[in-house]
């Protein structure tokens, strides 16, 4: 910096970026760049002008504006958000443009038209933990606006930010498309709720679309229907019914709905009975945004209205469980490391564990075991940790290790102890007395109970098929795949339920059938070491010897080290004949002695 006198100010300063920017590009760079141009020109600079901004640096996707008045800068920050809330209206949420907005105040230094100090700083990291579509301000912002800006403010407390120092507190203004809340005072009297600490989800009375008033006692039971089995995850936190019902016959404003409640996402549903046919619609909306994560319609037969009923309610639950988590992972990913809580640990380690990589596997692990820190009561974590030794045991990365068995096994009965009625924490204990400790007995009594605490979890029912396949009640176990497959149709995980499928018909001497279904467990997810096992005795029973040896090949890049005298020490199938037959399979394939 030239000179020996250091030039500085206060200023307000304001920093921004687009949520997602990357993925963006590798989707449509030419649209991602056309659309960043639009806005710039149509909504930001237009609205800096109005608040005498100025630019004092661009990157791809963000810029950095310093302003004289912090009013403006937070004025300029609503309105901006504003504004490309309604710019956006039915741009589809993959590819529509997010922008996250942090702004601070306080001493910058001056060099040339460049900014610099802790000033910039604070404002650029309160940008990333900013939610897309909104805007996060220091406490020495709010202060200063407080009582001039016509907005509700929400404590998030003391964030660690990168590279500074001391923590800072926080707060998160909530735009929506509607005008700007209401008065400070008025926000303070009546204070909106916080986000939980978990995912949270309102599910709205759904709309009687028939004419027939006599059915509206249907859609009503059935959102009540879908509240109590939402209310079995405990992964999730649900609205009552109570809550929900009160939207009933208003239209209503999803992102309002989300502020008013305190929730992230909201279901939203119609019914329409014509004839003898029931047809039930539900969508699955994140609330700060507006945007539509998933919509499906389900049709039946007005034979039996209860048992319909019953059928939707569990085709809905079974489709939005596996969404909401996959909206959680992906907004996780988005925090930074240095501000995360358990749930983001926890849903930071299902994400690496599902690479199935050792590495990967090691720091889901830790992940696992921060989420447990800070909550020791988190039953789900301690299962999935004991998940992690699981795995190891499949890969071979740790196999027959007794120290490493002893600790999975620590973390499964903790699973069992903190969960009684957590079936995701019970149902990985069943994975893992079953498969790691070749414990089947143990296996059958933590899946039945993982069912009976949520029968609508895609993972209690993998859970009861791979224990149903080791207690060698292949029959069984196809039924409870297919339930398993009913339930959940798109699940990320679908490759172990189809393995699982194909294993039963393997081991009921069906190893054509069998192949089929390996092979699109393989299709989905090339390196699954049961499936490549398992498709490699197809093959010998088929007597396609040369490409079982070949998929030998293919799993000894993943698991070495694989004997003959390894596996017969861990093998978990307890029949006798089904055990036989795996290890004559391995030993054609050409695993070594």
């Amino acid at each position: 910096m030239s000179g020996e006198r250091v030039e500085r100010r206060l200023a307000a300063v304001l920093a921004a970026d687009v949520a997602g920017y990357s993925r963006l590009m590798g989707r449509d760079e030419e649209r991602t760049l056309a659309d960043l141009k639009g806005t710039r020109q149509t909504v930001f600079d237009p609205i800096l002008a109005v608040y005498r901004g100025r630019i004092v640096k661009t990157t791809g996707d963000g810029l950095l504006v310093e302003f004289a008045s912090v009013v403006d800068a937070v004025r300029c920050a609503i309105d901006v958000q504003r504004a490309m809330s309604t710019h956006n209206g039915d741009v589809p949420h993959e590819v529509r443009i997010e922008y996250r907005i942090g702004v601070h105040v306080g001493d910058v230094i001056i060099d040339d038209d460049d900014i610099f100090g802790d000033g910039v700083n604070i404002a650029a990291r309160l940008e990333g933990i900013a939610e897309p579509g909104n805007v996060c301000i220091s406490d020495d912002v709010q202060r200063q606006v407080r009582g001039k800006v016509d907005i509700a403010f929400e404590d998030i407390g003391e964030q660690t930010l990168k590279n500074i120092t001391e923590p800072i507190r926080a707060w998160r203004i909530r735009v929506g498309s509607d005008p700007v809340g209401a008065p400070a005072e008025a926000a303070e009297a009546s204070p909106l709720p916080a986000l939980p600490d978990k995912p949270s989800i309102a599910v709205l009375p759904f709309q009687n679309m028939s004419g027939d008033p006599e059915q509206e006692y249907f859609a009503d039971g059935m959102v009540e229907d879908i509240i109590t089995a939402l209310s079995r995850f405990q992964s999730l936190f649900v609205i009552a019914r109570n809550s929900s019902f009160t939207y009933k016959g208003k239209a209503v404003d999803i992102k309002q709905v989300g502020r008013e409640l305190g929730v992230r996402y909201v279901l939203e549903g119609s019914v329409r009975k014509a004839g003898g046919r029931v047809r039930t619609t539900g969508q699955l909306i994140e609330a700060a945004t507006g945007a539509h994560l998933w919509a499906e319609k389900f049709d039946g037969a007005l034979d039996d209205i209860f048992e319909l009923q019953d059928d939707f309610t569990k085709k809905l639950v079974g489709a939005i469980a596996p969404k909401v988590q996959q909206a959680e992972i992906e907004r996780s990913a988005r925090k930074p490391t240095q501000n995360l809580d358990a749930y983001d640990y926890y849903y930071r380690g299902i994400t690496l564990l599902q690479l199935m990589t050792a590495d990967a596997n090691e720091e889901a692990l830790q992940h696992f075991r921060l989420a447990i820190d800070l909550d020791p009561s988190f039953a789900a974590a301690y299962g999935l940790a004991s998940e992690c030794y699981r795995l190891r045991q499949n890969f071979g990365w740790a196999r027959n290790d007794a120290e490493q068995l002893a600790r999975g096994k620590e973390f499964a009965l903790l699973a069992v102890e903190h969960g009684g009625d957590d079936a995701v924490a019970l149902a990985c204990a069943a994975q893992f007395f079953g498969f790691a400790l070749r414990d089947a007995r143990t296996a059958d009594i933590l899946a039945n109970q993982a069912l009976a605490a949520n029968p609508n979890l895609f993972r209690a029912w993998q859970a009861r098929s791979w224990t149903s396949i080791y207690l060698g009640e292949h029959e069984r176990a196809l039924t409870e795949i297919s339930h398993a497959m009913r339930l959940n149709p798109v699940d990320p995980q679908m490759h172990q339920a189809e393995a699982a499928m194909g294993i039963a018909l393997l081991l009921l001497r069906k190893p054509a059938e069998a192949l089929e279904w390996l092979s699109k467990a393989l299709a989905r997810r090339p390196g699954f070491p049961s499936a490549l096992r398992f498709a490699a005795i197809a093959l010998i029973e088929l007597d396609r010897t040369d490409e079982a040896q070949s998929m030998m090949r293919r799993l000894r890049v993943i698991d070495t080290d694989m004997r003959i005298s390894q596996l017969q020490s861990w093998i978990p199938l307890q029949r006798p004949e089904d055990a036989a037959m795996f290890i004559d399979g391995m030993r054609k394939a050409g695993v070594p002695e």
